[in-house]
Parts: C-alpha cells; sequence; structure tokens
C-alpha cells in the first residue's frame, strides 16, 4: 500500500515551469510595486520627536483623561460612540430597501441588478469624501458625522443583507404556505427569524467598524475625538493626545468584547 502511495506521489503531474513562471511574475510586480516607495531620509530630530511621542501615548494628560466636561476625553468618547450608534443604525434601517431589491430570489433581473449598481456606487465613495461633502450641507458638528456613518453604513450592510436574504430556506415558506398561512404569518414565522440573527450580527459588526471610522471623521470636523486628537497632535501635546489615545483603546476594547458576546449569542443562539 505504501509503495503505491509513493509511486502515485511520483507520478504525479508535474507544475514546475507553471510554478517558475508564477513566481517569476508575483516578483516582478513587487519590485515594480516598491519602485513607487521614495524615502527622503527623516528630519534632523526626528528620533527626538519619535521618542517624544512615545513618552506622550505612555505618560497621558490625566487631567484631560478625567475631565468630565465637554472639553474631556470622557464626553468626546461619548459623542463618537453616538455618533457610531446613531448612524449604524440609521444605515441599517436604510439598508433593507435597499437588499430586498436587490436580492435576485425575490426580484426580477434588472431591478436586482439596478439596485446592486446603486449599492456599488454608495460603496465607492470612501468615508472622508462623505464627510467633507455633508460638511458643506450641515456644517461641522456630530450631526455630519451621522450623516456620513449612514450614508457609508449602506453599502456594506446591504451587501450582507443580500447574501443573507438570498440564503433564506424556501423550504421552511413552502410549509407554511402548505399550512394556508397568509403572507403576513408566512413573514412572521418563515422569514423574520432566519434574517434576524443574520441582520443583528451584520449591524453590531459595522457598529465596530463605524466606531473607528467615526475618529477618523473627527478630522475633518465631523464630531468626535478625532478633531481633539489631531490637535494635539499639530501642537506637539502629545501627552493630550497619549490621553485621547489610551480613552481610545479602552473604549475599543469595551466595545469589542460586548459586541463579540453579542454575535456569539446571536450565531449560536
Amino acid at each position: 500500500m505504501n509503495k503505491q502511495i509513493e509511486q502515485a506521489y511520483k507520478d504525479r503531474p508535474r507544475s514546475t515551469v507553471y510554478q517558475i513562471v508564477i513566481s517569476v511574475i508575483v516578483v516582478a510586480l513587487i519590485v515594480w510595486s516598491g519602485s513607487a516607495v521614495e524615502f527622503t531620509g527623516g528630519g534632523a530630530n526626528g528620533g527626538q520627536i519619535a521618542l517624544n511621542i512615545l513618552k506622550g501615548i505612555f505618560h497621558p494628560d490625566p487631567k484631560l483623561l478625567f475631565n468630565f466636561t465637554m472639553q474631556g476625553v470622557p464626553y468626546l468618547l461619548l459623542e463618537t460612540v453616538c455618533i457610531a450608534f446613531l448612524g449604524t443604525l440609521v444605515g441599517a434601517v436604510l439598508a433593507i430597501p435597499f437588499s430586498f431589491l436587490s436580492a435576485s430570489n425575490l426580484m426580477p433581473a434588472p431591478i436586482a441588478w439596478l439596485s446592486r449598481m446603486a449599492i456599488m456606487a454608495i460603496r465607492t465613495v470612501p468615508a472622508f469624501v462623505y464627510g467633507l461633502m455633508f460638511i458643506r450641507v450641515s456644517g461641522p458638528g456630530a450631526f455630519t458625522g451621522l450623516l456620513t456613518m449612514s450614508v457609508c453604513s449602506i453599502g456594506m450592510v446591504s451587501k450582507m443583507y443580500i447574501e443573507a436574504i438570498e440564503d433564506l430556506d424556501i423550504r421552511i415558506l413552502e410549509s407554511l404556505d402548505a399550512c394556508g398561512c397568509n403572507t403576513m404569518q408566512k413573514i412572521r414565522y418563515g422569514i423574520l427569524p432566519q434574517l434576524i440573527p443574520n441582520f443583528a450580527s451584520t449591524v453590531i459588526y459595522r457598529f465596530d467598524i463605524n466606531l473607528r471610522d467615526a475618529t477618523v471623521l473627527g478630522l475633518v470636523g465631523a464630531g468626535g475625538i478625532g478633531a481633539p486628537l489631531i490637535f494635539a497632535m499639530n501642537s506637539y501635546r502629545w501627552n493630550e493626545a497619549g490621553a485621547i489615545l489610551v480613552g481610545l483603546i479602552v473604549l475599543v476594547l469595551i466595545v469589542e468584547y460586548i459586541s463579540t458576546r453579542i454575535r456569539v449569542k446571536l450565531t449560536r443562539g
């Protein structure tokens, strides 16, 4: 038996030439991509600046970290969480009609294709660009961050919703139809129990993403903790930047723990 296995291994199809060609192509692409990287060298005091950054991060300003006014880290973190939460909620609701219109098992092919193109167009624009656009409309502040998070959430959430809808077990609906159930009963007992766990898990996952994006959007004035962070860094106030980063790390860890527990509960029941 072992001899047969060894013989079969020796007689296996050889693809040495193919592997060599692929390796050469990959190496060539890496070299070509690396040619675009330019290193001009750091400044004369670059090492000292890096050291100051590390000192600031590891020695955060306690006055800012435990300041419970509107300029303190706790309030700014709360504002960031609210922007991410409301933006996720609004985007998740708006994604429902898009997802049902894009489901190929529910809608005719032309309608599903047009809806998918609309979702693709929404996903193409980066969150940073949406933030700059909405600042022109509603001005800087938390409401701009809410609008940006809502629109950015539609693309990804719709895509996940569509997959859940297209994976529906039609046999359950056929069984309910055979029992004489009306449309509302089939939705209540056949569709919603299958979709709600997947939908909820998707929304929680998107909230994790929006929480990080909300921090970045603060850099363009869309509310949250991003603006104080960039101001502190531009002013070389590394202790304040360290306090903000410490608050962000703690917040992300807490949210990650809670969201993971909820997703596991939804998945396993």
